[in-house]
């Protein structure tokens, strides 16, 4: 235990070893001084023969025997003041991030991006930047309903909603953030039903004079974890063909209709993604979709022109994060592999590897959502595995207030998938399930 203490501290992070080095080195050179001082009294102190014995050797040319008290005085005190500044200035650093050690880490950690909007992908990022910093959002900008329509419609702006979500889930301090981006009026005419969050962005859209830099200083101001890019700069609309043939247009009228969904698209066709999108997709380690609505959260991003094709070109793990439950008007009676199904079909490409499906079905609040018509999405690993894909079974949800992933749970899974791609790229040995599937083909 205490070798894996030392260890833990000769760990490069805040600077501080290296500047109480400098601080130490100053006081030898000043307590040589002092040395000094006391030979010049009659005493002894064999330390200054020493040094004295170097400097005759090496430095005879460059200095006179009376000059190195004065050099290392001034040295000593130049070092000492160096030294005790910098430890100063890196414990103050460390405070402020809160982890003397763990801010290196985070830095070193996976370059992931997670795509998707609403409130499940902002579970998932709470828990993944207690791992990382380099963390990418990819949010849908096709929200019609509530605040965010509201603006777009008043102001032209991007619907801020779903990235409001992701800074406040990314913040320093989320606590005092989300508290305050959640707020929402009560009352005031024009102000009402808007939340703060929602009005800062807009805000900040007029005072940048376009929304990605709105994104961007936002983010800066709330000091998040990694960043929050919008899927695309254009103004799209959500519209879904459903299974009698209608077309509703409106991310917020496609629950609405409450029948089964033939198929989602966006309106205009071939509206341009965000370019940083594409860079964070080819620079990923991971590439994480959902959680979120499959259809209104996870789709709208794989139907803006590129996306989904740079996703499976990526060799990046992907991975694709199932709903706990149904939603009524967009899932009702899917299955894990019928999620699965509906976004290979969408995005038109291999755009996962592996299915994260909860396998702990929910309890204290079964009833109140079957009387909301939902129920847990089944995980059928059998038909996921038809598909060509690896199913990851896990306990990854909570219940409180309602049925959600778990930050923590489902981050630790995402990790140890991306943890065991990583290991099976980089050895040169095959896993044991191969020798498996050949020992059973050979005749």
């Amino acid at each position: 235990m205490r070798l894996k203490t030392l260890a833990r501290w000769l760990l490069p992070g805040t600077g501080m070893k290296r500047w109480l080095f400098v601080a130490l080195l100053g006081i030898v050179m000043l307590a040589d001084a002092g040395d000094r001082w006391i030979v010049a009294q009659g005493a002894s102190w064999h330390f200054n023969q020493f040094l004295d014995g170097i400097v005759a050797d090496y430095f005879a040319d460059y200095f006179a025997p009376g000059d190195l008290t004065w050099v290392l005085t001034v040295l000593g005190v130049l070092l000492l003041l160096a030294g005790v500044f910098f430890t100063l200035r890196a414990l103050y650093r460390a405070a402020r991030y809160r982890d003397f050690h763990g801010r290196s880490r985070l830095r070193e950690g996976y370059k992931i991006v997670a795509i998707g909007g609403g409130t499940g992908l902002s579970t998932l990022l709470r828990g993944l930047k207690r791992r990382t910093s380099n963390l990418t959002a990819v949010v849908t900008v096709s929200d019609d309903g509530g605040s965010s329509g509201r603006l777009t419609k008043e102001l032209g702006v991007l619907p801020p909603g779903d990235i409001r979500n992701c800074l406040v889930a990314l913040a320093d301090d989320e606590a005092l953030v989300t508290d305050l981006f959640q707020y929402r009026f009560n009352e005031g005419e024009g102000l009402s039903g808007h939340s703060f969050g929602n009005i800062f962005l807009a805000a900040m859209t007029g005072i940048t004079g376009n929304f990605d830099r709105a994104v961007q200083e936002s983010s800066r101001v709330l000091n998040i974890v990694g960043r929050v890019l919008p899927s695309t700069l254009g103004h799209v609309r959500l519209c879904a063909e459903l299974e009698d043939g209608r077309i509703v247009c409106g991310e917020s009228q496609i629950p609405l209709a409450r029948l089964p969904i033939s198929r989602c698209f966006i309106e205009p066709a071939g509206v341009e993604p965000f370019e940083q999108v594409l860079a964070a997709i080819r620079d990923a380690d991971a590439i994480v979709l959902g959680p979120g609505s499959l259809f209104t959260s996870i789709l709208p991003n794989l139907l803006v022109e590129r996306i989904a094709e740079q996703i499976a070109s990526s060799r990046a793990v992907k991975m694709y994060v199932c709903n706990v439950m149904t939603q009524p008007g967009e899932t009702t009676g899917m299955t894990a592999a019928d999620h699965v199904r509906t976004l290979i079909d969408h995005a038109r490409a291999r755009v996962c590897d592996y299915v994260i499906v909860n396998d702990e079905p929910p309890k204290r609040l079964l009833a109140a959502y079957a009387e909301e018509g939902q129920g847990p999405v089944t995980p059928d690993i059998e038909r996921i595995e038809e598909l060509g894909l690896k199913p990851i079974s896990a306990a990854v949800i909570s219940e409180t207030e309602n049925v959600r992933h778990d930050p923590e749970r489902l981050a630790s899974v995402v990790l140890s998938v991306i943890n065991r791609h990583v290991a099976e790229r980089a050895t040169f040995v095959k896993p044991p399930s191969a020798y498996r599937k050949a020992r059973a083909a050979a005749p």
